[in-house]
């Protein structure tokens, strides 16, 4: 997969700025607040129509204007694409692919897969579970884009039925509707989930294993707040939480409430692990994600490295980059890296890319 150019008009800081990449390591290198990951933010949006920075999709239009434009020609194994994403303060965001409208985003997901390795994402191992839920939701969605729909189908009637636990008035019927059409919904979700975790578990561990110099095994459990994945059974502990909900005023159990089990040995590294072992543990998952993608779709992910090198030691640095080798990646850096491969420089200063 490749995004062989990009294009942005009142993105972020930049009014007007094209810009041709390498299929290799693109590096982009500028001090802090001048703009270079506002680059890969772009990038990423040619994959979820959305930044990896913020859910408000209207902070990256440049204050200067009402309207932001992303336009990209990109390449996978199959087909070479030309993607045009409109974001705009006063309407609905739109996106054209080969200059066809598209109503769903779903229909954007997996035309190119991207992974990207931020500072943020120790999160995933040291935080509370939502990151964790974040990390299998956007990452089953880039292979399984039905998945996505299943979330924003879930999410919805979970916020009616959040809304109605709050009236004065219940209508106990309209409660039994909703938990029957979220149990039918969790029913899939939860399969997903589970093979996901197991798939990528196998990938982590041997990962891990070999960047820990054969001294740790990572293992990696799905833990649903439910007792089983078929819809009757969930329906009934549903109903059985259901004084519950009531009281709380929220709903008390469902997918909503999953985590990840992430262990070495018999280690909960969610709450014991040493800094070091987390931030192996992350990129363990991280490069498991390529991974999967590459098993999955026979081709590598574009991979963003956002200002992460900061972070590790150059022996972390090394190995990462030897796992990228022959895929296409973004990195961003406040100062030049040396790099035993073949590198496009990008410098940003001043809203300019040189």
């Amino acid at each position: 997969m490749q995004v062989n150019n990009i294009n942005l008009i009142n993105f972020r800081n930049y009014e007007n700025l094209s810009l041709d990449f390498s299929p290799n390591i693109n590096m982009i290198i500028g001090q802090n607040g001048q703009g270079k990951t506002n680059i890969v933010e772009a990038v990423h949006f040619l994959s979820f129509a959305k930044s990896f920075r913020t859910n408000k999709d209207k902070e990256v239009i440049n204050f200067e204007g009402n309207t932001s434009y992303i336009k990209s020609i990109v390449t996978n194994e199959a087909d070479e694409n030309k993607i045009d994403i409109k974001i705009s303060k006063d309407s609905k965001k739109a996106i054209n692919v080969d200059n066809i409208p598209i109503s769903k985003i779903s229909d954007l997901m997996g035309i190119i897969n991207v992974v990207v390795f931020s500072p943020e994402d120790t999160k995933i191992v040291s935080d509370s579970p939502i990151y964790r839920r974040n990390f299998m939701d956007k990452e089953i969605s880039q292979i399984r884009p039905v998945y996505y729909n299943l979330l924003l189908d879930y999410n919805k009637t979970l916020n009616n039925k959040n809304t109605l636990l709050k009236s004065q008035n219940i209508d106990m019927i309209m409660l039994d509707i909703y938990d029957e059409q979220l149990a039918d919904i969790m029913e899939k979700i939860i399969t997903y989930r589970d093979t996901f975790i197991k798939t990528i578990s196998e990938i982590a561990k041997e990962t891990h294993y070999i960047i820990s110099s054969k001294k740790e095994n990572l293992i990696i459990e799905y833990k649903s707040n439910l007792k089983s994945s078929i819809k009757s059974d969930i329906l009934s502990e549903l109903k059985d939480a259901r004084a519950d909900d009531i009281r709380h005023t929220v709903s008390t159990k469902g997918i909503h409430k999953d985590d990840i089990m992430l262990k070495i040995g018999d280690i909960d590294i969610r709450k014991y692990g040493s800094q070091g072992q987390k931030k192996t543990a992350t990129i363990s998952l991280k490069l498991s994600e390529i991974e999967l993608i590459h098993n999955m779709k026979k081709e590598y992910p574009i991979v963003i490295l956002d200002d992460i090198f900061s972070e590790l030691d150059i022996t972390r640095r090394m190995m990462l980059i030897e796992k990228l080798y022959n895929i296409q990646t973004f990195i961003t850096t406040t100062e030049k890296i040396d790099i035993n491969r073949d590198i496009k420089y990008f410098e940003v200063k001043d809203r300019n890319v040189y």
